[in-house]
């Protein structure tokens, strides 16, 4: 006998892919191709998570999470990162009022709904730990008082994975508050000629007229109907196999392992899980598969491995000890 389907479950499934479509629609009038990186920032919104992207300039990283910003109704604010930026430009200060008979807070850009940080590697690493409060408590401190950010929050932090003259490594702490790494590559041919037609050189940004599909009250709701996706204990232990792979190379036959020098986090176990969840919501599914855990652990996991120098000589990057992980380990 057939389990019958809730009518009120089938109608929430069908409204939030029609969203779905409807915010990669109005983007695509903008932005021509990159349906990964797209993907991969609905699902960090949808997941409630930080994004960080690599990739050479001018190939539209700006114009994605500004677009985005726009059609989901939120606040958008941009910090260029630089070598003498001050962690009080990014959270704000505390000043003396006009009457300066009292002080007032000055709140900074962290102050907004969509965050890009760019360049996020050209400032110091006291600059760049000014980001670590806001994106793992969702609150600044400015003096002696915490400020709790506006929800929903979304960092989308950039880096040019070229240039390294004036530049600093983000450090293990900060990486592992990214949900996702998207590495962001050069546009097909085919994309490239709409591309020189369709850009913001020629025509200014506000010319495409993009519409709010969303608010961010729907966000919200979105992040917790992915909460409510559904999954089994073999999927947690699937996610654990993988995630202790890393650690433990030699007890998965892992031939890349002796490469690494550092495995993932436990905050990959819980990324893992959250970003499976939201790759079923935007497939439309309503419970994890582990195919979803394998859609997502590349850009959940290829921030949290550390390879040693023999990976470099021998041109292993962390997407082919990832890649081989996901062959190794069975799924349960």
């Amino acid at each position: 006998m057939k389990k019958k389907v809730s009518s009120k479950k089938f109608s929430e499934k069908s409204e939030t892919l029609s969203v779905i479509k409807k915010l990669k629609d109005e983007l695509s009038r903008v932005v021509v191709g990159q349906e990964e990186i797209i993907d991969g920032i609905l699902m960090a919104m949808i997941a409630d998570g930080h994004v960080l992207v690599e990739g050479v300039p001018g190939i539209a990283k700006s114009l994605v999470v500004k677009s985005m910003a726009l059609i989901t109704g939120c606040d958008f604010s941009r910090i260029q990162f630089t070598v003498d930026l001050l962690p009080t430009d990014i959270v704000g200060l505390t000043t003396l009022a006009p009457n300066r008979r009292s002080y007032e807070v000055l709140k900074g850009p962290v102050f907004s709904n969509f965050v890009m940080a760019d360049e996020v590697n050209r400032a110091p690493p006291k600059t760049q730990s000014a980001l670590l409060e806001a994106m793992g408590e969702r609150q600044v401190s400015i003096g002696k008082t915490t400020h709790i950010l506006q929800k929903p929050f979304f960092v989308m932090a950039t880096q040019n994975p070229i240039e390294t003259a004036g530049t600093y490594p983000l450090p293990e702490a900060q990486l592992d508050r990214f949900l996702f790494k998207l590495v962001m590559r050069y546009p097909r041919a085919d994309e490239e000629w709409k591309i020189i037609e369709q850009n913001i050189s020629l025509k200014p940004f506000e010319s495409y007229n993009l519409r709010k599909i969303i608010t961010p009250t729907y966000i919200i709701k979105l992040q917790k109907e992915a909460r409510n996706i559904k999954h089994t204990d073999r999927i947690k232990k699937y996610i654990v196999d993988i995630v202790n792979a890393t650690r433990s190379p030699k007890d998965y036959s892992i031939n890349t392992g002796k490469y690494i020098t550092l495995g993932a986090s436990p905050r990959a176990s819980i990324f893992l899980f959250i970003a499976a969840k939201a790759r079923a919501m935007l497939n439309g599914d309503t419970f994890i598969t582990p195919q979803h855990v394998k859609d997502v652990a590349h850009a959940v996991l290829r921030h949290r491995l550390m390879l040693n120098y023999r990976a470099k000589v021998d041109n292993i990057t962390t997407d082919d000890v990832i890649q081989e992980v996901l062959n190794r380990v069975k799924v349960p």
